[in-house]
């Protein structure tokens, strides 16, 4: 009404700000907070991804980075390993990453062993994983960092192990998993990533993995966080392949939005 003074811009915006800082369904007069989105059907699809990986024999399941390391090894050194392998595997095939670390461990493989090796040497043994010029440099650099940060461990936080050299998310949650066995998000690899986007199982195409893992994250299940990295690779290494997906031969082939019908 005229003769009422405005409030001043400066209020105007706390009051705002206020406004917007409840979560929906709180506060007076807020919406009621929207059911979480999930995909349709996921759940019999993950079963039936399940009945095809009841096996376990494709190449994640018997040269992945779970059985790259010396499991007799002292947990400090089996951990390295683990990390070690990791780095190795990424844009590599399981074979050549074990063949590697077999290489590796055969000449003792601990944080110590590696940072005596000269970097040609360390070359000519985990050549010829994907861009092992690159490995090899990030390898040296984040076990220096481990021996003199970490006292030869590594670090036991996502946050951490991202910070290292030729650590990213995908290779940061799986260290995790194997050698913490610790659960702190879903590592999404380009199987995992692919297969997600096939099924429909993110609300809207991703286009990186690490869009793909938050994405899944805000629906999943978290006791399911562990186990859909496994299924998900040894499903893509035999069936969801990356180019000419084996749909015949997929028991998800009548529900998969993806699906190439015959």
């Amino acid at each position: 009404t005229a003769g009422t003074p405005r409030p001043s811009r400066s209020r105007r915006r706390r009051r705002k700000s206020l406004a917007i800082a409840y979560e929906a369904g709180q506060g007076d007069g807020a919406e009621p907070r929207a059911e979480r989105w999930e995909p349709p059907g996921w759940r019999e699809q993950l079963e039936r991804i399940r009945e095809m990986r009841s096996s376990r024999d494709a190449p994640v399941d018997e040269m992945g980075v779970h059985k790259c390391y010396d499991i007799s090894a002292p947990p400090q050194v089996m951990r390295y390993q683990v990390l070690l392998a990791l780095m190795l595997s990424s844009q590599t095939k399981d074979q050549v990453t074990s063949a590697a670390m077999l290489r590796l461990r055969q000449r003792g493989l601990t944080v110590d062993s590696v940072l005596q090796m000269d970097d040609e040497s360390l070359g000519q043994i985990i050549y010829p994983v994907g861009f092992w010029r690159n490995k090899v440099k990030y390898i040296k650099q984040t076990t220096a960092i481990l021996k003199q940060k970490y006292g030869g461990d590594i670090p036991s936080t996502v946050e951490e192990l991202v910070q290292l050299p030729g650590v990213g998310p995908k290779v940061a949650h799986l260290a995790m998993h194997i050698a913490w066995d610790s659960v702190a998000g879903i590592a999404v690899d380009t199987h995992v990533h692919r297969i997600s986007n096939r099924l429909k199982w993110v609300k809207k195409e991703t286009k990186y993995p690490e869009e793909t893992r938050v994405a899944l994250e805000e629906w999943l299940p978290r006791d399911l966080w562990k186990e859909i990295n496994w299924l998900l690779v040894g499903f893509g290494q035999q069936t969801c392949l990356p180019v000419n997906p084996r749909c015949s031969q997929c028991l998800n082939q009548d529900i998969c939005p993806a699906a190439k019908r015959r």
